[in-house]
């Protein structure tokens, strides 16, 4: 199955769907691996969290409007929030799990979040 460009109505019903329920959550965000290898002027910054479990009480996707890419917010149950930025495509998978990346210009990776009911695979 291929990743569809993200449809704002379409991913805020299924982000709705696990509000209020314990998920795990995979969220990766990067300039571009080993970029400062390719080139000494880029600053090499990124992150990953892979099997966190939360529940969050609201999700929100806002933006695509005037540029492609979108952000996601989450608001936990314990007052913490969960924000992703730079989401273009999404696809539901064959497990049930969520997955939202952002693609560049080039079409590499820059941004992941993924939700699931279960562990993603370590």
């Amino acid at each position: 199955m291929e990743m569809k460009k993200i449809n704002k109505t379409d991913v805020q019903d299924i982000l709705t769907g696990f509000e209020n329920t314990p998920v795990y959550l995979h969220v990766e965000i990067t300039s571009g691996m080993y970029a400062s290898h390719l080139d000494d002027n880029v600053f090499n910054a990124g992150t990953f969290l892979r099997n966190i479990q939360v529940k969050f009480i609201q999700a929100t996707i806002r933006g695509g409007n005037r540029s492609k890419e979108h952000r996601v917010g989450l608001k936990l149950d314990n007052g913490g929030w969960v924000y992703v930025l730079g989401l273009t495509h999404y696809i539901e998978g064959e497990n049930g799990e969520f997955i939202m990346h952002g693609f560049n210009n080039e079409g590499k990776l820059a941004s992941a979040l993924e939700i699931s009911s279960q562990p993603f695979f370590k």
